[in-house]
């Protein structure tokens, strides 16, 4: 008995109907997800502390989410692929119902690549990205909740991944290095059997890896840095001037992460007979950089400028430390004696198997001084730059006094801590 002519005419139409409302449904969601993504990252500190600060679960929610940036961006980078695949998917099966009769296939597909193309770049992407530029706040509360959840359902997924990233983007890092170095290698050999001296390789050892060196790896951090406050008074500045020895100061208002100025000893000098003085109007306008600021474009931006000191900022604004004109040539000549370099020893060796070292020496300093295979620790060390980083990224806790972590070919023994940081490294060098 033959089909109900109409009854097969409601069937298509559902199955339509049905189509069109899962590819309208899934361009929400990547609509969602973009706008999510902008809001979210388009937030600065002030804005993120505000939210923090308030009464509304959805504050909270955002300051926790934003506490791992990078696995948010992974989390958001899943889910839109998964919705835009879906797209394509979909339209691809409505194409079929709609065109394949009206049309040649070859001219099919391209109408259908088109039409998805255009869906997802106008409705999935720049029509909500331009929304939530112009009202991040607001869109970032609304849609904070969703993204906790989605957070939550997709780590399974966005953690492995990333981590998969992370792992290939040090691989071919660690090659392209390499290849760098191999094509330098007759240079270093020329200096291993020539006339040079060991500073003159240690200089070209140094040019070698003057480019790939980025500015936090040499910065001073910023619990080493003194600053000044912009409320404290004259006589107050110079007092702590006089103890500190420094001739370029940072100046903050409030806290270290609002630097308002730089402060030059040397433009008191007409003033220090003075009991009283707005010295706040000495100050010159700071330079900021960010973190992964490369050596070598640093260096070009101090000479044009003619400028020695630099405030480095992390990704929110905040002051992650202090980068001055010294501490990059050191990495060409080696250690010059500076006003931002603590005169305190940094390190100790106790015999030729036993170092002591201030957990804030730099793992570039560490590698000079003892004979370790390099390579390891840097692809062990995760974002760490100085060796008490480095033992918290493969202790995975915050160690003990005395605590003995073994890695590679040495012992790392602590020695001194306290509640924020470890400040003494006892390193034991073993037999291989």
């Amino acid at each position: 008995m033959d089909s109900d002519p109409v009854s097969l005419l409601s069937t298509i139409d559902f199955n339509l109907i049905l189509l069109i409302a899962g590819i309208v449904f899934l361009l929400c969601c990547s609509a969602l997800i973009s706008g999510a993504e902008t809001a979210l990252f388009s937030l600065n500190k002030k804005e993120i502390e505000a939210l923090r600060a308030g009464d509304g679960i959805r504050g909270k929610q955002i300051g926790r989410l934003l506490e791992a940036p990078k696995k948010l961006s992974m989390t958001f980078l899943v889910a839109n692929n998964f919705s835009n695949i879906a797209i394509v998917v979909l339209f691809s099966y409505l194409g079929d119902r709609v065109f394949s009769e009206l049309m040649a296939i070859g001219t099919k597909i391209l109408l259908e690549i088109a039409l998805v193309a255009v869906l997802i770049l106008f409705f999935g992407e720049v029509l909500p990205k331009m929304y939530a530029t112009r009202n991040n706040v607001k869109f970032a509360q609304g849609v904070s909740g969703l993204v906790v959840l989605l957070d939550k359902l997709l780590t399974p997924v966005s953690i492995p991944l990333r981590k998969i990233i992370i792992y290939l983007y040090k691989k071919i890092g660690r090659e392209k290095e390499n290849f760098s170095v191999d094509q330098l290698s007759q240079a270093l050999e020329m200096t291993d059997y020539g006339d040079a001296t060991k500073e003159e390789q240690k200089i070209l050892e140094g040019i070698v890896s003057f480019g790939n060196t980025e500015a936090r790896q040499v910065m001073s951090p910023r619990i080493d840095v003194f600053a000044l406050d912009m409320e404290d008074s004259f006589p107050e500045i110079v007092a702590q001037i006089v103890e500190k020895g420094y001739s370029r100061i940072p100046v903050f208002k409030e806290d270290i992460d609002h630097i308002e100025g730089v402060l030059f000893v040397k433009d008191l000098l007409p003033h220090i007979d003075k009991t009283d003085f707005e010295w706040q109007k000495l100050l010159r306008e700071p330079f900021f950089v960010p973190e992964n600021k490369k050596l070598d474009n640093l260096l070009k931006e101090f000479q044009g400028m003619k400028n020695h000191l630099a405030i480095v900022v992390d990704e929110y604004g905040g002051t992650s430390g202090v980068i001055s004109l010294e501490d990059i040539l050191e990495e060409i000549v080696g250690d010059i004696s500076d006003e931002f370099d603590d005169e305190n020893i940094v390190f100790s060796q106790i015999d030729t198997k036993n170092f002591l070292f201030e957990g804030k020496i730099s793992l570039k300093d560490f590698y000079r001084i003892v004979p370790v295979n390099e390579e390891v620790f840097e692809t062990s060390k995760g974002e760490s730059e100085t060796l008490a980083g480095f033992i918290l990224e493969i202790s995975g806790n915050f160690p003990k006094k005395h605590q003995k972590i073994n890695f590679a070919d040495c012992i790392f023994t602590v020695e001194s801590v306290d509640k924020r940081r470890v400040k003494q490294i006892k390193v034991t060098l073993l037999d291989e």
